[in-house]
């Protein structure tokens, strides 16, 4: 179809799509900013809060809950993690597309914001190598939480571990390339980080 005929509800859509994004994206970096400022991580291991472009949190989520629909799962049936979640923004989008939502945060400022947002119940203060019940989520999201390399491999290698068999890994930044070789896993799309966990596992 050329632009001309072009249905104008088409590029309407695409031009609120990109004002929603852009408003979101505003918020979203106000309390990044703040967050930042009042960290309490240590910077020589560990990133502060520094979220994922909301573009690509959707995609990756809307990849994942796609994927479950193509398998009759339900994602409402479906428990969703983001390991380090800073003020909850990923945890929005995914409680947007039905998963239930559960998200922990090490760092006190940001913490407070997601507890905000969804209750003590859902968001809980708790450091990564500490938590326990991995196993129990459908889906586990994070985005890169350590500066060193070798304990950020460890940390992925750790994870996709504990991930169910069955389980959907959002992985962002990953450092490790075991995982392309890993039998246990096959990836989702060519672009994105995005794996499923083998059932046989």
């Amino acid at each position: 179809m050329s632009k001309k005929n072009t249905p104008r509800h088409t590029s309407l859509c695409e031009e609120e799509t990109d004002i929603f994004f852009g408003i979101i994206n505003r918020f979203i970096g106000y309390f990044t900013l703040e967050s930042q400022k009042e960290s309490m991580n240590d910077e020589t291991l560990e990133y502060p809060f520094v979220p994922m472009d909301t573009r690509q949190v959707f995609r990756q989520i809307q990849l994942a809950r796609q994927h479950l629909i193509s398998t009759t799962e339900e994602p409402k049936n479906c428990t969703f993690l983001d390991i380090g979640c800073g003020i909850g923004n990923v945890l929005l989008v995914a409680e947007q597309m039905d998963f239930d939502v559960f998200g922990f945060e090490k760092d006190p400022y940001p913490c407070a914001i997601a507890q905000k947002m969804f209750g003590r119940e859902r968001v809980i203060q708790e450091d990564i190598w500490d938590f326990s019940g991995y196993d129990r989520f459908d889906i586990i999201y994070y985005f890169r939480p350590f500066h060193d390399g070798a304990t950020q491999r460890k940390f992925e290698h750790y994870i996709e571990d504990q991930l169910k068999p069955g389980g959907i890994l959002i992985a962002n930044r990953k450092m490790s390339t075991k995982i392309e070789s890993d039998p246990r896993f096959r990836k989702l799309h060519p672009d994105l980080p995005v794996w499923l966990k083998g059932s046989g596992a």
